[in-house]
Formats: C-alpha cells, structure tokens, sequence
C-alpha cells in the first residue's frame, strides 16, 4: 500500500530524474562549471560562516571555527581533485588491449546525512554527484534539517544562475526514518554517512548503496617518535570539531620507554589524565545501558566533566584515561566521538600491532589507524598487519584521513570500511563510485601466451617437460 510519504519521495526522485536526465545533454566543461559553482556558492566566506554558525546552533555540536574550516578546506580539496578529469563520455582508452572506457551517470542519488557533519557532507556529495552526471535528493538528520534547507537552496540557486535545473539538488525537508527509508528504496544509489544501523539499512533496501563504516581510529606512538609533535598533531586532531570526526584519535597505543614523556607531551598541550575515580565517573556517564550517551557527542571538555561531575584545570582541552583492555568490559576503548581519549601502553611493536588489531576488532574495523614514528619499518608492519583501509603516518588523523592539503588522500567526508567494516568499498568515497563504466572492447592481436611463460617456474611442469 502506498503511504503519504511514499508518494512524497516519489515526487521529489520523478523531479530529480527528470532534471538529471537534461544534464545528460551538457558537455564535461558545462559539468565542471557547475560543479565549480556550487563549491564557490558555500565556500563564499559570508555563507560559509553563516552555514558554521547554524550547524552548531541547531545540532549542539561542534564548533563555528572548525566548521567553516572544514568547509574551507574539504570543498576547495574537493574541487581540486575533480578539476580537469573527464567524468563523461570516454574517460580512458588502453590501445594495447583494445579497450575504451566510458564514464555513465547512475542516476538519482539518495545521500543519507549525518547530524555530525551537516555542513560539509551535502555540498560534497552534492559536487560529486554533479561531476557524474547525476541529480540528488539529501535525506538530512532531523536535527540538522533547516541546516540541510539553507546549504541546499544556496547550491539550488548557484545552478540555476548558470543556467541549469535546480532540481539536480533536492532535499527531504521533513526528514523522517520513514522518509529516508522510500529515498533509499526509490532512488539509484545509495551514499549513506551516518550510524551503523542506517548504513545497514541502506544495504538491506535493495538499492545499490555505499556506506561507511564505524570510526574508531588507534594511534601507535614508538620510541623514535617526535614527541612534541605527536602531542601537537594529536591536540590539533583531537579536538577538531570537538571529536565530532570518525576519523578522530580514540585510542593511543604508546612505547613503554616514552610512554610518561609522551603523557607529559600532551598534558603540555592541554590533556588532562583523569584519576581512576574521575574515570569510573566518567564511564558511568558516558555509556548508559551499554550505550554512548549522545550528550557527549562534540561537546567541550569543560561540558562533558560538568555533566559526569568531575572536576577539570583551567586550560584542558581533552580528556585521557588510561586503559589496559579492549571489549564491553572496557568502553573506554570504542568510538567516543568526543574529547575524550584512552591510552594504551606496550613494549615490543607486535605487541602495538596487536592492540590496533584489537581495539578496531571491538569497534572500527576496517576504518583507520595511525603512527608517529621515524621507523619506517615500523609504519610499514602496521600498515601489512592491520585490517584498516588507511594508515596515517605523522598526521593528524581527523585531518588526514579523508585527504587534505599534505597528503595525497582523495578528499571526501566519506570513507570506506572494506568488507572488515561491513562494506563494499575500502576507497575514500569520491565521484568515481557514482558513475557507470562501460567497457567497449574491440579485437586485437592474438595474446595466447606460451606455457613455458605461465608454468615456467612450477617443479611438476618442469619435470613433466624433460
């Protein structure tokens, strides 16, 4: 039986469908204008304060500063990214196999959002979306739907003053579970940034989909790290946003001969160690009923210890806890999406190695970790030994991961977990997944190779031979 917001969706992907289908006729170069015009629409400093601003007033989360940041620099290394690729037509010929590749848009997309990062996750997904070819209908979290409205209908009005539908952007502006779930079931494919339980429902909609992964991020620091500037990247990181990031250091995993220097590093910066009673205070209040309690989600380290009724010094910028286990039994060691940190200490590298293991095994695998270390051997162990699609050596890891100014990361806010993390891609989520390629295949010479080239080295074929 068809439901009042069956019939909505419906509406709104029939409206997407048809503006996407007049997309079809524009050239790469009239693509590629609109897509500049949305990135220059947001990233205009007026409104991209403006949008800050209004994120964090209607969310609670986060903060002003970072969120213009982060628009700042996540579209602008969007743009560059995208800027002079061909994403239509033919995108790629390989002579010497005979083959041509052409790039086909995927349609409507449903891009599920997230209320942690209501700022920066349309515009992208809408950028890339765009590049493809493709029109888009944003399902936002209730908590940040007039957010989602205003960043929408800026990006509307960039496409329709260079001459293009507005409705290749459309969004759900009642947004309801009910709402989301006709998108994902009616649209072509499927971005969904969020919580678990909504990726898992993109998956299980019956519509080609992309989801993310949990965050959990652990950091090794060695003995041949720079101390001082482990400490800085970690505070730079760590309260990014106020830890509103997935991508955020959750756990430190230190070498146990620098592991009171490094604690001493980041008391310096603003950490603060909690006592083992302040601990169990925070514990009690953080995780209630075996659940994160949402009220610590991006929120000031002066709030959280007010709320847990623990006392702070003046200047603390996020909170450590020391921890000895990972599971239930130790929350400490799961995703906090706050400026709360545990910190992990060991002896011998396969010892750190087996701690990321452990940790992401609880809560994160697949999606990341991290080193400071001048070893290189080191970085090299943990990135073959981790079931983590990316490693950030010396990097601030919120800031790194989904690519930034001094790394070669694809830019995106949407970052895969392979099949470690329940999904279907490993990849930084960029505009290539949102398109179609064809494959023409026209004949060439004759490439049968010889059996001495293919078993050349095998005993048995060796033998069976003299």
């Amino acid at each position: 039986m068809r439901t009042e917001e069956s019939i909505i969706v419906e509406g709104l992907v029939k409206r997407a469908r048809k503006a996407q289908e007049e997309l079809e006729g524009c050239s790469q170069e009239k693509v590629d204008e609109l897509v500049a015009a949305i990135c220059w629409s947001v990233v205009e400093p007026g409104t991209a304060m403006e949008i800050a601003r209004m994120a964090v007033a209607e969310t609670c989360m986060g903060r002003v500063e970072d969120k213009y940041e982060k628009l700042m620099m996540k579209l602008r290394g969007a743009l560059r990214d995208m800027k002079g690729v061909r994403s239509r037509g033919i995108v790629e010929i390989d002579e010497r196999k005979g083959i041509t590749k052409i790039a086909k848009p995927a349609g409507v997309i449903g891009a599920i959002l997230p209320c942690t990062n209501p700022e920066a996750t349309p515009v992208l997904k809408a950028m890339m979306a765009v590049k493809g070819g493709n029109a888009v209908v944003f399902a936002p979290h209730p908590r940040a739907k007039r957010t989602n409205k205003f960043i929408v209908d800026v990006m509307r009005k960039a496409l329709k003053d260079h001459g293009a539908c507005e409705d290749l952007l459309i969004t759900i502006e009642e947004p309801s579970h009910g709402m989301t779930a006709e998108l994902m079931e009616q649209c072509d494919l499927i971005v969904a940034t969020g919580a678990g339980s909504l990726v898992k429902a993109a998956y299980s909609s019956g519509t080609p989909a992309y989801g993310v992964g949990q965050g959990n991020a652990v950091v090794v620091v060695d003995e041949t790290a720079d101390l001082a500037d482990a400490a800085a990247k970690i505070l730079l990181s760590k309260t990014f946003d106020y830890a509103t990031s997935c991508s955020t250091e959750n756990s430190l995993v230190v070498q146990d001969k620098v592991y009171d220097a490094m604690l001493d590093e980041l008391r310096k910066v603003g950490g603060h160690v909690l006592s083992e009673r302040d601990k169990e205070e925070l514990r009690a209040f953080m995780w209630q009923e075996g659940r994160l309690n949402k009220d610590v989600v991006g929120q000031s380290p002066e709030k959280i210890a007010s709320m847990a009724g623990i006392g702070l010094p003046a200047g603390t910028e996020f909170l450590i806890v020391e921890e000895d286990g990972a599971g239930p039994d130790h929350p400490f060691s799961g995703e906090k999406l706050s400026v709360v940190m545990a910190v992990y200490r060991y002896e011998r590298f396969e010892e750190a190695i087996g701690l990321v293991n452990l940790i992401t095994g609880y809560q994160g695998r697949g999606h990341s970790c991290g080193i400071h270390s001048s070893n290189k051997g080191h970085i090299l162990d943990l990135a073959l030994n981790t079931k983590t699609s990316r490693v950030m050596a010396r990097q601030a890891q919120c800031l790194a991961n989904g690519g930034s100014w001094t790394n070669g990361m694809p830019v995106t806010l949407s970052l895969g977990c392979g099949t470690w993390g329940g999904n279907i891609s490993s990849d930084n989520i960029t505009w290539t997944k949102m398109v179609n390629i064809t494959w023409l295949s026209e004949p060439i010479d004759d490439r049968r190779p010889s059996d001495d080239f293919l078993f050349g080295d095998l005993a048995e074929y060796r033998n069976g031979r003299s």
